[in-house]
């Protein structure tokens, strides 16, 4: 009998099924769109469901469906390759993004770092500061020299001679000021007793009037000004043969701690140590000196700068103190005339 049922009804259960099993097999495949490999693995049990009534009575048909769940795992698997490009493109979108606002930034920055550089400190908001005191100078050139002749510190000018002329080689006033007509002297040139008129002894002025003619002094040149503060500034250059004559009448004028003759409006003086080292030229020895408190009603910054065959005295005064700065200042551009 149960062979008879077997060769019989083949052809009947072979069609009967077959509608079956195909809407079985669509609603797998056509719910998951993602799911491409699900009819690739549909062929292979194709062959045991069509044999499924032969083993009817079996229970396999109900654990044939077993090889279903094994797509269903793998549905995570096949569903990330469609999304994992579109994770990497934002990824790369959003890298490009953010490298493109860093050179951006970059180069705004790097814009807005040579502004500022190329700005003035008082021009960048926030950092705007009151002036520290220097003076605003005219652009300062040397004189040229006449063919042939060598600067003061030539190797081959062993007098150290300055052949430039020496009017030309006098600081300029700052902006501002106000010429001291009485140092500009006949033609250019002061006449020695205006020079000795900065020292208030009789017997200084005698002293100092006879060591300049015993060492051959040649021509003094001088300037002089005030500035809207009331700094006045007198600055004398006195030109002698040599460079060892200009040492030797500077040793005589400046001590080690003070001026040996005090000029006016000061009695007592002590050597500037806060004279900044920065402030000083190579080759061009400065004795800066300052007044000692108390002072009256001004006082006074001295310095005596030796180059080559010349020596500057230069004298600050200011009514209640006189500011370093601006002394440091034509102290140092004055040395830089004459180096």
């Amino acid at each position: 009998m149960t062979d008879q049922q077997q060769e019989t009804p083949t052809p009947t259960p072979t069609k009967a099924p077959a509608p079956a099993v195909e809407p079985a097999v669509e609603p797998a495949v056509e719910p998951g769109a993602g799911l491409a490999s699900a009819p690739a693995s549909l062929p292979d049990p194709a062959p045991d469901l069509v044999s499924a009534p032969a083993s009817a009575p079996d229970p396999t048909p109900a654990s044939d469906p077993a090889p279903s769940p094994d797509p269903t795992p793998s549905v995570p698997a096949p569903a990330q390759p469609p999304t994992s490009p579109r994770k990497d493109r934002r990824a790369l979108r959003a890298v490009l993004r953010w490298g493109a606002a860093v050179v951006v930034f970059a180069v705004v920055g790097a814009g807005t770092a040579y502004g500022i550089a190329g700005m003035k400190r008082s021009d960048v908001p926030g950092l705007a500061t009151a002036s520290d005191g220097r003076w605003t100078f005219p652009t300062l050139s040397k004189p040229p020299l006449p063919t042939g002749s060598p600067g003061p510190f030539a190797t081959q000018n062993a007098a150290g001679a300055h052949f430039a002329d020496l009017r030309a080689l006098l600081l300029p006033a700052p902006k501002g000021a106000v010429g001291d007509k009485a140092l500009d002297g006949s033609d250019g040139w002061l006449a020695k007793k205006v020079f000795l008129a900065e020292f208030p002894s009789a017997d200084s002025r005698s002293d100092i009037a006879q060591r300049l003619t015993d060492q051959g002094l040649r021509h003094i040149a001088a300037r002089g000004w005030t500035t809207p503060d009331g700094t006045r500034t007198r600055i004398y250059l006195l030109q002698f043969d040599t460079a060892t004559t200009a040492d030797e009448i500077s040793g005589r004028l400046a001590g080690y701690s003070a001026p040996t003759y005090p000029v006016r409006g000061a009695d007592d003086y002590e050597s500037d140590e806060d004279f900044p080292d920065a402030a000083k030229i190579t080759d061009v020895p400065v004795l800066p000196y300052v007044e000692t408190k108390p002072y009256g009603a001004e006082q006074v910054r001295l310095a005596f700068v030796t180059a080559g065959d010349t020596l500057a005295m230069i004298v600050q005064s200011r009514k209640g103190q006189a500011e370093a700065v601006p002394f440091q200042q034509t102290v140092t551009l004055q040395s830089q005339l004459l180096g």
